[in-house]
């Protein structure tokens, strides 16, 4: 009812694999996660074609939830990939700024790429907002941010690992939009390896004289 009467409406709903579970966690049984999962679909269809509104659900741990009831829910879902190193680079002096820093020839973003290597932009937003307090923005003039300063923080948490990257993709392999994806790569590279027409593929055989 707020996102129609306040529209145009994003709705954001945080660990949505929650209301998905295939086992409900014992610490989260008296919180019933689950109890929305009726409801939501019928909130869905009560929406009308010319309401601006967004449902938007992130997770972190999406293998958690029953495929098939999370697919109804959300027409398209998105494998968000770990940044790159030029994106880490340019991420990191975003954020700096953006959170009432400065970026000076004190500060390595090259080094504070390279060090951030897989982390996630969520990791990255947490450790520039528990650096740029406002005391330490306020003592900016007198002592520029270093690069130095970010790496306690960073290493308190944990990176995605190779491991559990290849789950992510595993997971979403599994998706309907993965899977169209998948088909669409094997296309290209169907594509590549057929010889065109009036061609004659070369068999690596020669012919004895």
């Amino acid at each position: 009812k707020v996102a129609r009467q306040l529209q145009p409406s994003v709705v954001w709903i945080g660990d949505a694999e929650k209301m998905f579970y295939k086992k409900v966690p014992k610490e989260e049984k008296e919180l019933d996660p689950k109890r929305l999962k009726k409801d939501l679909p019928k909130m869905l269809k009560s929406l009308k074609v010319e309401d601006r509104i967004l449902i938007v659900g992130t997770s972190h741990k999406p293998f958690d939830a029953e495929l098939k009831s999370l697919c109804k829910i959300y027409s398209k879902i998105v494998l968000i990939p770990r940044p790159d190193y030029a994106s880490r680079y340019v991420m990191w002096g975003k954020l700096v700024t953006d959170n009432g820093g400065e970026v000076t020839g004190a500060l390595d973003l090259s080094s504070l790429a390279k060090i951030s290597d897989g982390y996630t932009q969520g990791h990255m937003v947490q450790v520039v907002r528990a650096i740029l307090t406002e005391r330490r923005v306020d003592q900016l003039d007198k002592r520029p941010l270093m690069a130095a300063e970010f790496v306690a923080p960073l290493a308190k948490i944990d990176p995605v690992f190779q491991d559990e990257e290849e789950s992510f993709k595993s997971w979403y392999a599994k998706t309907p939009l993965g899977k169209k994806r998948a088909k669409a790569a094997l296309g290209k590279e169907g594509e590549e390896e057929t010889p065109a027409p009036g061609k004659k593929g070369n068999t690596g055989s020669k012919k004895k004289k």
